[in-house]
């Protein structure tokens, strides 16, 4: 009996001290598109990850006649298939890709919005309305065979946009969720922000009957101020959501005003109406994308997650832990010190944590895994540290 215990206590030893693996996903000018940004990734219920992207024409360029694109994995992300192109609207550009799975029906749902050529969120050429040449919309694909197929593009913008005030808007990007407590349990969100350029709300965009009816929640109150300079600015951008243990929704959003920490609100029904925006001393932003998710756990009900650059630029890749729903982060560990941008967590089949990230100054998005007890056991070095250019 005590050589049992001495061999298991050895066992959990090695499995703690395990570092991440990571392997290339999408590399710019290798995968067909000079530059290729924006990750998004969900698993779906028969076990396959999907990694989705913008492929774009141009460099450096948000606008830039970009397509939605995917690879697929079914060993938990070693490997990765061909690069597919499943959305392409002519030379309107496709921004933010946001993926969910419905955990009933495993359909996999994709949200998107189309820019009009020739046309740049900054430059203030985009109008507002749910008609016309010159207006952002808003578009979700759907497929039923674990990403091999898509169905066509469906324009969801009058359900899902404001007419008045409302030019640009975002679909996280990232994930969605769907919630499993609760009155509105089965629900799916996705999480949105809407313009004018800098002068963002974040919001939920939601379906109740697995994506056949969409819904427009409302802002949640704060996210635009006065500041000193009596200036108007928004505190908020892109923006994920997570669903607590007690049924309530709480979002994450990046920091666009205010100091330089992530802005976040919580919603008791469902992601209609929120809390007034805060900011969360403890996640650092330097004004990044960043990810939010709830891992299955038997032992541990409230676990949260977390990851971002916990810097102040887009490096120092770190996850951060929280065991009571975000009330606190008692555990963080750098998963990549290097390049590191946008990011995207996902529990694999086998319970193991993937991380969807851009790095090399977003030309190559990379997928790391590791089990949750390298974020809670022992100190370990990551083998990244020593093949930075081929993980």
């Amino acid at each position: 009996m005590k050589w049992l215990f001495v061999f298991f206590s050895l066992s959990i030893g090695v499995f703690a001290a395990q570092p991440p693996e990571f392997s290339d996903v999408f590399v710019a000018g290798k995968d067909g598109y000079p530059a290729i940004r924006i990750p998004s990734i969900v698993v779906t219920k028969q076990g396959t990850v999907l990694a989705f992207a913008e492929g774009r024409a141009v460099l450096q360029a948000d606008q830039a006649n970009n397509k939605i694109i995917l690879k697929r994995s079914h060993d938990g992300g070693k490997t990765w298939g061909a690069l597919l192109t499943i959305a392409d609207d002519g030379t309107n550009c496709l921004n933010n890709p946001c993926a969910v799975a419905d955990r009933k029906t495993g359909r996999v749902i994709l949200m998107f919005q189309s820019y009009p050529a020739n046309h740049r969120e900054r430059d203030g050429s985009i109008k507002t309305g749910l008609d016309g040449p010159d207006i952002v919309r808003n578009y979700v694909i759907q497929s039923d065979d674990d990403g091999a197929t898509w169905s066509k593009m469906e324009d969801v913008t009058r359900s899902t946009k404001h007419a008045e005030r409302v030019t640009i808007m975002a679909s996280g990007p990232g994930i969605g969720i769907q919630l499993k407590h609760g009155a509105h349990a089965g629900r799916i969100l996705i999480p949105f922000n809407e313009g004018p350029f800098q002068h963002w709300n974040v919001l939920a965009v939601y379906t109740d009957d697995g994506g056949k009816n969409w819904k427009l929640g409302e802002p949640a109150p704060g996210c635009c101020v006065t500041n000193a300079a009596e200036k108007k600015i928004s505190l908020v951008n892109e923006v994920q959501m997570v669903e607590l243990s007690d049924g309530s929704v709480m979002l994450n959003s990046r920091k666009w005003g205010g100091k330089p920490f992530r802005k976040i609100a919580v919603s008791k029904d469902g992601g209609v109406n929120w809390s007034p925006i805060q900011e969360e001393p403890a996640l650092r932003d330097p004004g990044c994308m960043a990810s939010i998710f709830h891992p299955e756990s038997q032992d541990e009900k409230s676990l949260l997650l977390y990851s971002g650059p916990d810097s102040t630029k887009r490096e120092n890749g770190t996850v951060h832990l929280s065991r009571d729903d975000g009330r606190t982060w008692s555990v963080k560990k750098v998963l990549f010190p290097g390049s590191f941008a946008y990011s995207v967590l996902a529990q694999l089949p086998d319970g193991e944590i993937g991380c969807l990230f851009e790095t090399d100054d977003t030309d190559r998005i990379v997928f790391a895994r590791f089990p949750l007890t390298w974020l809670t056991g022992a100190a370990t070095t990551s083998r990244v540290e020593t093949h930075k250019n081929s993980p």
